[in-house]
Order: C-alpha cells, then structure tokens, then sequence
C-alpha cells in the first residue's frame, strides 16, 4: 500500500509545480492590468497637468493590493487552466490514470492551493486594502494641493472637489485659486443613515499644508435637529480643526468606498442601516463580498480542474486564447453583478456569490458531461 501512497504525493507535487510558475506570471500580469485599469482615466490627466511624478508613482503603488486581492482567483484559474493543459497534451494526465491514479486525485492539490489563495486574498483585502485606500486619499490631497489644476477645479463642467476628514465631515470646494485658496466651501457633518446635523457654507478659505486648521470667511453656519434648522450663524472669520483630510479622484464624494472598509466596521453600519429598516444595497453587497471574492479561488479552481479533465475526456485542448477569455469572462461577470448589487438591481446577496456559483454549477456540469465518454 505504500507504493501507490508514495507515487499519489509525488503526483500531486508534480501538478502544483506546474501550476505555480504560470500562477505568479499571471499574477503579475493581471495585477498590472487592473492598477492600469482603475488609474486609466487618471494617470494622464495627472500628469499632463502637471502632477508631481514620485506621487503619482505612490497613488498606483498603493493600488497593489487591491489588484493583488483581486488578481489571486483569477491568477489561479489561469495558471491551472495553462499546466493541467500542458500535462494532458504531452499525456501525462494518461500516463498517471493508467498508473493507478484516479483523475479525482488532480482536484485534491488544486483546491489545497486554492484553500491557501483563498485565505491569503481575504488577509489582504481585510489588512492591506483598507490602509492603502486611506494612505491614497491623503496622496490624492497631496497632489491637488501640490498642483490644483491636476484635476481641473474651477474649469467649465467640471465637478467640484469633495474633501472628507476623520470626524464623517464632507468639505465640498467649488475651486481653488492660485496660491491654494478654497473657493464656495460646504461643509457637512454627516450622520450614519439620518440628515446632516450642520452645514457650514463659506466664500473663501484655506487649509496651509500641514495644517489641521480651515481658515474660512463670509460664511454661515445651521444647525440641524430632525432634519429642520435650529440656528443659523453668519460670520466675516472663523477658523474650523480638521483631521486627516482625505481628497478622492473617484466619483463617491471622498469617502471610501463600502467594500474597502475594515469588516468590523462595515458589519456595524450595515447593522445600523438593518435597525433602521435602511436599503443600503452598497454597503450590504459589500459585506457579501468581503467573503465571496476571496473564495472565488476555490470556485475557480473547481471550475479549471474540471475544465480539464473533460478536455482529457473529450481529446479537446484549453490553449492560451481560452484560458485568457474564461479569466476575463469571469471578472467581466464579477463585475457586471458587482455593480447590480450596488444599484440595488438584484439582492446583495445574489450579487456577490452569483458568479462563484456559475463556475462551481459550470464545473459541475462538465464533471457529468466527462463522466458520459
């Protein structure tokens, strides 16, 4: 009995030593593609307007382990995809049946990897993410005070600039000037699924750099109970602490994003919102996809090991061209479910796990077609 055990291990090593050489190219691939692509409509703007390059270069360095994250499922059905093809064009997948080696045996070291990938991807996007997005904002501030223009403030159809500080206050500026003045300032203190609580308007002011103090002029502040003013204050000067101001080049008023919250704390808003009866489809569709994207790896995994033993069965062969468009069919359709579930289209829920699901149904599938020839 030993012979057979002996021969079993050294079969599996030898199909995770041809998976991992393609999984860390392709990692580093698709880890470039998705730092480009989230950065597309920003890296030339930035820096024909005259962006500072070393910052710049930091904005798509701390974009990595977002990619990483992401890139770890998809890296991993790819480089599966590419060895077990490799092993059954050259018949060694024959080779190891005809041994006495059952073809279930290639999902053991597969999904053993994957297991690790799947860990690995959710350590990542829960240590790694949410620090490198707030370490982006403060890059982001950087770069529009460093060079106001980078993103074009004052310009006819432009947007305005939304700042955010740590104390949940959005600091919307309308432009700013040469010289770093802030031009038609509102801001509001927020409040967790209820109405602002103050809104302070002001025509001028400024934030020095390295300063935590916003010197504001001619403004007014209200103060808000159950949604109704209570007071309402004119003044010529005031002066406002802030605290860690954030600055965003995405359209979501510069606050982070749900899904790059810390789990703790997206559980207690979406908790929040739960007791209050709120639809919040972002904030829940993300909590689901704290979970779903990083066992994405094991689904996809299933889905590639199965793949490949029907192309065995069948005589067929998975070259490059079809690994390519299954990894891109698939975050295609991770992502069109994605942004359904934030839309509220279909439950957060369904949004989150529904593509995991159609490569473990589809994987299932092709397990049962193999098993007719």
């Amino acid at each position: 009995m030993a012979a057979p055990v002996i021969g079993l291990k050294r079969f599996e090593r030898y199909v995770l030593e041809e998976i991992l050489p393609p999984l860390v190219g392709a990692l580093v691939v698709v880890i470039v593609l998705l730092v480009l692509a989230a950065l597309e409509d920003a890296i030339a703007p930035l820096l024909a307007k005259g962006a500072n390059p070393l910052l710049v270069a930091r904005l798509l360095a701390l974009n990595v382990p977002e990619a990483v994250s992401r890139a770890l499922p998809i890296g991993l059905m790819f480089a599966t995809l590419q060895g077990l093809s490799r092993l059954a064009a050259d018949s060694e997948i024959k080779a190891a049946l005809s041994a006495g080696i059952p073809a279930s045996q290639l999902f053991r070291p597969v999904l053993v990897l994957a297991a690790g990938v799947t860990v690995l991807s959710f350590v990542v996007a829960e240590t790694l993410v949410p620090r490198a997005k707030v370490q982006a904002q403060t890059v982001q501030r950087e770069i529009v005070f460093d060079n106001p223009r980078v993103i074009g403030l004052g310009e006819p159809g432009k947007d305005s600039l939304v700042l955010r500080d740590a104390l949940n206050r959005a600091i919307s500026v309308g432009s700013v000037a040469a010289g770093g003045e802030l031009r038609d300032l509102r801001i509001v203190t927020m409040q967790i699924g209820q109405p602002p609580r103050e809104v302070i308007t002001a025509r001028t002011g400024r934030l020095k750099p390295g300063s935590n103090i916003l010197e504001l002029e001619n403004g007014q502040r209200i103060t808000y109970q159950d949604a109704r003013p209570v007071t309402v204050l004119t003044f010529e000067k005031g002066t406002l602490p802030v605290q860690d101001v954030q600055a965003s080049f995405e359209d979501n008023g510069g606050q982070l994003k749900p899904i790059y919250l810390p789990l703790p704390d997206l559980l207690a808003r979406t908790q929040t919102y739960r007791a209050q009866n709120i639809r919040a489809s972002a904030e829940f569709t993300a909590l689901h996809l704290k979970f779903a994207q990083p066992l994405a790896a094991l689904a996809l995994a299933f889905f590639a090991v199965s793949l490949a033993v029907y192309t065995f069965r069948s005589g067929l062969n998975v070259g490059l061209v079809w690994a390519l468009l299954l990894s891109f069919a698939y975050y295609a359709t991770w992502s069109v479910f994605r942004v359904m579930g934030e839309n509220g289209a279909v439950p957060p829920l369904l949004a989150a796990y529904a593509p995991d699901l159609i490569a473990v149904f589809a994987g299932l599938a092709l397990l049962r077609m193999a098993g007719r020839r």
